[in-house]
């Protein structure tokens, strides 16, 4: 009986050391979701945030995947631009593949959709892009990597009054998004708290493209500067016809989150010069890691630069990287935990998230001026 328990137990020990060995040996990818507009008319932004994860998960996997040894994998879910199509998204990412954590949506109405169902579920969230009030307020599994309006536009006022004295502005703002609805009511409180004048507050839908009532008007009002909340498609219609109309452009721009896009020069040219914007991160920051990130994307793209959405897609998949190597485990509950626990220092710099799952540090944004038809710091 002696000699029967003996091989029993030695029979057992090699399979629990075989379990452990292909355990260990485990290299099923760990595949995530992405949620991000790659059609449409704001897929300028979705494609620099896949480029911006793409990029990240090429260098994650060549230095040995996450989970000692196991390779990254994203399935990508294009919105359209859609909260409805990004709400099915993510239904379909958790329902059908079972991923264990959503990157994106690219837009904070798409957020506002599908941060709730991710929350129902357990599934973290991370918004790369999502800039508007109350995003991360959605549910204690949403995060978000880009810094929010709020912490960014009042920086960029207070620059534009110091430097360039302004003193009376007229307002322009998409007024069925919520993105540059939000970023409207950030702009409207600084404007309040810095005593600067608001000749004129106008509205337009994200789909116009006659903006030449507003700005007929906005003219005749003579204003030191516009402040305007768009997206890069409709500000740059903007500012081209505000030059067609003779606007001069002494009376510059002052934009959110939504214009700080290269696309901005592309589209407007020279009409978008003097445009200000503020940006947590620049593509000439002459730190190592940026550059190096500049150099490789400009190699894998052929030639183009990245932009800041193209920059905090990169890091935001490096430290969800972190955060699944310090789950131990491709488990949505011990990567939310993790999550908020990691530190890490990208390419956008130091990076940690806050009590309310938003970015830690905000010292580090910075006030862009586009000239001849691309973004520089202003000096």
């Amino acid at each position: 009986m002696r000699s029967v328990s003996r091989r029993m137990l030695l029979a057992a020990a090699l399979v629990g050391g075989a379990l452990t060995g292909a355990q260990a040996q485990d290299r099923t990818p760990v595949k995530l979701g992405a949620i991000e507009i790659l059609t449409g008319p704001n897929s300028r932004y979705g494609i620099a945030i896949q480029r911006g994860f793409d990029l990240a998960l090429a260098d994650i996997n060549k230095a040995g995947g996450v989970l000692g040894g196991r390779p990254l994998a994203i399935a990508y879910e294009d919105s359209a631009g859609a909260k409805e199509q990004a709400l099915n998204a993510a239904r379909k990412l958790i329902g059908r593949d079972k991923v264990p954590l959503i990157l994106g949506p690219t837009l904070s109405n798409e957020m506002f959709a599908a941060g709730p169902v991710a929350n129902e579920r357990k599934v973290p969230i991370v918004g790369t892009s999502t800039t508007a009030n109350g995003i991360t307020a959605i549910g204690p599994y949403v995060f978000r990597t880009s810094l929010p309006e709020s912490d960014v536009i009042p920086v960029t006022l207070r620059t534009a009054q110091q430097k360039f004295g302004i003193k009376r502005v007229a307002v322009m703002y998409g007024n069925d998004d919520a993105f540059t609805k939000s970023a409207y009511d950030v702009m409207k409180a600084a404007l309040d708290k810095l005593g600067i004048e608001t000749l004129t507050t106008e509205t337009f839908g994200s789909k116009d493209s006659d903006f030449s009532a507003q700005l007929t008007k906005i003219k005749a009002l003579n204003p030191d500067a516009i402040v305007l909340s768009a997206l890069v498609e409709a500000a740059s219609g903007v500012e081209l016809q505000a030059r067609q109309l003779g606007i001069d452009p002494k009376v510059f721009f002052i934009g959110g989150n939504g214009l700080n896009s290269p696309k901005l020069g592309d589209i407007a040219g020279a009409a978008a010069d003097g445009t200000l914007v503020g940006s947590p991160w620049f593509v000439g920051k002459p730190d190592a890691a940026n550059q190096a990130f500049v150099a490789a994307f400009k190699d894998k793209y052929g030639g183009d630069l990245p932009d800041q959405f193209a920059a905090q897609a990169y890091d935001t998949l490096h430290i969800v990287a972190k955060a699944i190597d310090a789950a131990g485990a491709p488990d949505s509950e011990k990567i939310k935990d993790a999550l908020v626990k990691v530190k890490y220092s990208g390419v956008m710099g130091p990076f940690s998230f806050s009590d309310t799952r938003d970015p830690a540090d905000t010292s580090g944004v910075v006030v862009l001026v586009m000239k001849g038809g691309k973004f520089q710091l202003l000096q």
